[in-house]
């Protein structure tokens, strides 16, 4: 079983690793950390690698918080942000089209927690590649374990090159943008993607 971290519409480094097991482990009781794909991911937009980013609600009492109660920011509109971005971006991809209706709930879903939106992104992907992984949280924090892919949730975390390129939609202009969201990945593939995996 492996242990990961649920993240924003994942990098394709993550979903590399998730798809070798049946069952995965969502760590959801480790402290909240920011500039961490737990609240972000990266698309290619057409001036280059583009963040989106989930506002979080931030107390000045709080101490620590655990990722599992996350609160979600929703005085600012990121979700129809988001959504727009993504069909400027992928608009004319070979396969967005062919998921949209599927992505459309989440932009429109109102979310409380962090990781709900999480859990809901990760299963759009798990059915667009037609994974059968099951999934677990844990109900304590897990301080060693064999099959430990928490850092891939890291931004900064040097993650393996990805094991060969695809065409992405600009990379004529900008070049190839490695590790990008999963989404990127999917519009570009489609179904092939789970292949490239």
């Amino acid at each position: 079983m492996g242990l990961f971290i649920p993240t924003y519409f994942s990098p394709i480094s993550q979903y590399s690793e998730l798809l070798k097991f049946d069952t995965i482990n969502f760590e959801i009781e480790d402290n909240f950390q920011k500039q961490t794909y737990r609240n972000r991911c990266y698309i290619f937009g057409a001036n280059g690698k583009q963040l989106l980013n989930i506002p979080i609600k931030h107390s000045n009492k709080e101490g620590k918080k655990k990722t599992k109660d996350t609160l979600v920011e929703n005085a600012f509109p990121w979700q129809s942000q988001h959504l727009k971005s993504l069909q400027t971006a992928y608009r004319s991809s070979p396969f967005f089209e062919f998921y949209e209706d599927d992505l459309l709930p989440i932009f429109s879903k109102k979310y409380k927690f962090l990781l709900d939106v999480n859990i809901d992104t990760y299963s759009f992907l798990k059915d667009a590649l037609q994974l059968e992984t099951e999934f677990k949280k844990t109900n304590e924090y897990k301080v060693n374990s064999e099959n430990d892919f928490r850092y891939l949730a890291e931004v900064k975390q040097k993650t393996p090159n990805n094991p060969k390129k695809y065409i992405q939609i600009f990379d004529d202009k900008h070049g190839y943008i490695s590790n990008l969201s999963m989404l990127d990945l999917l519009f570009m593939e489609g179904p092939n993607a789970i292949s490239y995996l």
